[in-house]
């Protein structure tokens, strides 16, 4: 499989060349633009680029961890995929294919999305190479419905399509507040960890939520992060946005207790950014927020 990255004006962060191709790169950036089945809010399908082009105006050093890890690891962005003529199955596997191959030349893969059918296919390449690890789910929806406006490929049906192949018991999700009562049966009788935003402001986890977040995972984790997780104040440039959502500083108190355990992020995916013309906060977070989990994770 042949891929090609973007020229650093385009790619993410706008690094130089000398960071950013696929030899030289720990960390590979896969924009995946589909987007078939959004129900409401269009435009997830500008999502990867807008992300891509809002991420030339993140700073490179985080001072947290007092680093540039983008010059450090060194991160390539290829071509997005191309979706012409290509839904539902044929369209997951394309991602799946790009994906393992990424896995196989050990490259860390980030998924740009797109709606968030298009998780399914990194959830499924990195369970195959991470048999026994969780899959941590930020969003809004459980997308746990089996079908949804007459398809089982819908966005809202992702987690159940992963369901089907990922063990249950290791799926959490955080941030949950809109799904309907066969979602709600379906995580009781099959023992999905869901943690309720109306739980988490009401103190349902005890005051140290985060940490029960963290005891529901194991050693390895891959994160599939749908945007509208956090509050529409923060990223209103979602399909269906939902109130009383996450804060960020929520995401960064979960991914600093993984980065204090001896568990390890072995991959992500971050979807359904839909871009508002004229409204340019919400890209600017989402690519500071890719960037932010890198710096978590190395």
């Amino acid at each position: 499989m042949i891929l090609e990255v973007l020229h650093p004006d385009s790619n993410f962060l706008a690094i130089p060349e000398n960071v950013s191709t696929l030899d030289n790169s720990e960390i590979v950036i896969l924009p995946a633009p589909y987007e078939h089945t959004t129900s409401f809010g269009k435009g997830a399908a500008n999502g990867p680029d807008a992300i891509l082009q809002a991420s030339a105006y993140v700073e490179f050093y985080d001072d947290e961890f007092d680093k540039e890890v983008c010059f450090e690891k060194g991160i390539a962005t290829i071509h997005p995929i191309d979706f012409t003529n290509l839904i539902d199955k044929n369209a997951i596997n394309s991602v799946y294919q790009v994906v393992k191959h990424l896995i196989k030349q050990k490259k860390f893969v980030v998924t740009l999305g797109g709606e968030h059918t298009i998780a399914i296919a990194p959830i499924k390449a990195h369970y195959e190479e991470h048999l026994q690890m969780s899959l941590l789910q930020f969003d809004a929806h459980s997308d746990l419905r089996e079908t949804y406006e007459d398809s089982p490929y819908s966005h809202a049906c992702a987690m159940a399509r992963v369901a089907e192949f990922l063990p249950t018991k290791n799926i959490t999700q955080v941030g949950i507040r809109a799904q309907c009562i066969e979602e709600s049966q379906f995580i009781k009788a099959n023992n999905i960890n869901t943690f309720y935003a109306s739980g988490i402001r009401n103190h349902k986890y005890g005051e140290n939520w985060v940490n029960e977040v963290i005891s529901t995972l194991n050693d390895e984790i891959y994160i599939t992060f749908d945007l509208d997780a956090l509050d529409p104040s923060i990223i209103p440039s979602t399909g269906t946005p939902e109130p009383d959502g996450l804060t960020y500083k929520d995401i960064m108190d979960i991914l600093g207790a993984i980065r204090n355990s001896n568990k390890r992020i072995v991959g992500f995916d971050v979807v359904e950014l839909a871009p508002i013309q004229g409204l340019h906060h919400s890209e600017l977070t989402a690519a500071r927020l890719v960037y932010k989990m890198l710096n978590f994770i190395f």
